[in-house]
């Protein structure tokens, strides 16, 4: 046992530092005080007076155990050590060293010194609640608190929060110091972000070659002024070569009148006036009504749709399709117009050629576009059928309270979901939003066919609570076919899709989701 002997028992050892044991801290403070770093703090400053710590030799663990029980506890300490801190440092280093740091900080950040300001004093803001302390981060919120304190019995403790301000993020650290408003802040920084995409977009459309797969990278969300040419290459309407695009551009707009030279003077012919009535009579229910019933419009949109409907005789002319034309209309139309809504768009100070062309474009994306989901529109559409039934499906997986309250009051997805699948939700969104909508739908694969699914899921649990606070099934139908959604914005749109995403990256790539 000669081994054990000498294999002494760790808590008998007799080192005077032992794992665990309090050490006392000069000038605590966040983050930690290195005397290295900040000697020039401790040259006037007296040494702190110290508790002396017996040197008693630990001989059993229980007496170890009630030594170091108290390590780690969250007491008053801190409140003792930075009162012992304060009362030991020179006030005139301390405001040198606060002085100092700040002006090293303000450098870093490019804007003025706040040292500049008399007094150093941050402006005291008594209307302000300091926030409530969260379990758990009682040192941060001390140092948000000290810091709107601006007595002068507490300046010689100053330099604590000042100091530990530098580890809150930036933005906090700006309020902190009452030098600048939040929300100049924000609007700067927002400007500075779309300024910065648009640049982006730029460079990468007046490139020879324009990469695709980057610009759908970046189009969730497109600028106003490059919006036309971006839908225009997503879509497939125009090739990626700059050089090639302005021959292709003339080429399909004569190609688009050809059609309308060749085929619409027999719209009023028996085979087709039934198609014709229709369209006709469906125009001027489309919205926005602003733009709708001005004649030239009225006119395009009924060539655009004859045109394609007698051109695609395994669909023909569909309730719906009529909706599709207005965001391509109103986005290529914008880029002659200074309209700040687009729902109050006016055409008639707009050139004839123009309008030609705007014309030709708003067919061939159109046409792009529902060649990607035309079997929403063929006989019994037989498309929409299958994406309600995987809509209800997926909703009865993500969400099964929402599913069962419908099934409960006999509420068929069919009944509501088939307008949101017909018309790609431009019935309950407002137009602005639609476009939104549709920056995505261009830069996804298979945005319009696929991805729609997932916005319609999260689309109807946004609705959740007032979904579950109706009780009865035409009050139910009813708000789901008028949902109040005529204030939203790009916002709520952003939020929208955001939750799409998720739901599409938990469902997308696992069909037995689907299965119940």
């Amino acid at each position: 046992m000669a081994s054990d002997g000498a294999r002494k028992q760790f808590w008998k050892r007799s080192n005077t530092k032992l794992p665990g044991s309090i050490q006392h801290v000069y000038g605590a403070q966040h983050p930690p005080f290195d005397p290295l770093l900040h000697g020039t703090l401790l040259k006037s400053t007296a040494k702190l007076p110290t508790t002396p710590v017996k040197a008693k030799r630990v001989s059993t663990f229980q007496e170890f155990e009630s030594n170091t029980s108290d390590a780690w506890d969250v007491g008053e300490d801190d409140d003792e050590l930075l009162a012992m801190a304060a009362e030991s440092l020179n006030t005139e280093v301390v405001m040198e060293t606060a002085h100092r740091v700040l002006r090293n900080h303000s450098q870093r950040q490019g804007r003025p010194a706040l040292q500049e300001v008399p007094g150093l004093q941050p402006k005291p803001r008594p209307e302000v609640e300091p926030p409530s302390p969260p379990s758990g981060d009682l040192r941060l919120v001390k140092s948000v608190s000290e810091s709107h304190t601006s007595c002068p019995a507490e300046s010689a403790s100053d330099a604590i929060p000042l100091q530990r301000s530098q580890s809150l993020p930036h933005s906090a650290t700006v309020m902190l110091g009452g030098a600048s408003d939040p929300s100049t802040l924000s609007s700067s920084a927002l400007s500075e972000r779309e300024a910065s995409r648009l640049d982006k977009f730029k460079q990468l459309l007046a490139g020879p070659n324009t990469d695709l797969e980057e610009l759908r990278k970046l189009s969730s969300g497109i600028p106003k002024p490059v919006r036309p040419m971006t839908w225009k290459l997503l879509s497939g309407y125009l090739p990626a070569n700059v050089d090639r695009r302005p021959a292709t551009l003339q080429r399909k707009q004569k190609e688009y009148f050809a059609f309308i030279e060749h085929y619409y003077h027999s719209r009023n012919d028996e085979v087709h006036q039934d198609t014709y009535r229709q369209i006709h009579i469906d125009i001027p229910r489309m919205s926005p009504e602003v733009l709708i019933l001005q004649p030239k419009v009225t006119e395009i949109f009924e060539r655009i749709l004859f045109i394609w409907a007698i051109r695609h005789p395994a669909s023909g002319y569909v309730q719906g399709i009529n909706d599709l034309v207005t965001p391509f209309f109103v986005v290529f139309i914008c880029e002659y117009l200074e309209a700040e809504e687009m729902d109050a768009v006016d055409v008639s100070g707009v050139p004839t050629e123009v309008l030609r062309n705007i014309e030709a474009d708003t067919y061939w994306c159109m046409s792009k576009l529902l060649d990607g989901i035309q079997d929403n529109y063929t006989f019994a559409q037989p498309g929409i059928q299958m994406k309600v039934k995987m809509l209800e499906e997926l909703v009865s997986r993500i969400d099964e309270q929402v599913h069962q309250h419908l099934d409960q009051h006999e509420v068929r997805y069919l009944q509501f979901a088939f307008r949101w699948m017909n018309n790609l939700l431009m019935r309950e969104v407002p137009l602005r939003c639609t476009i939104r909508l549709w920056d995505t739908y261009q830069s996804e694969p298979e945005g319009f066919s696929h991805f729609h699914l997932y916005v319609c899921a999260a689309f109807l649990v946004r609705w959740r609570k007032e979904i579950l606070e109706e009780r009865d099934f035409q009050e139910l139908l009813l708000f789901l076919q008028n949902l109040p959604t005529a204030h939203w914005d790009d916002e709520d749109i952003s939020l929208l899709l955001a939750e799409a995403y998720r739901l599409k990256f938990a469902f997308a790539d696992a069909p037995n989701h689907y299965k119940k």
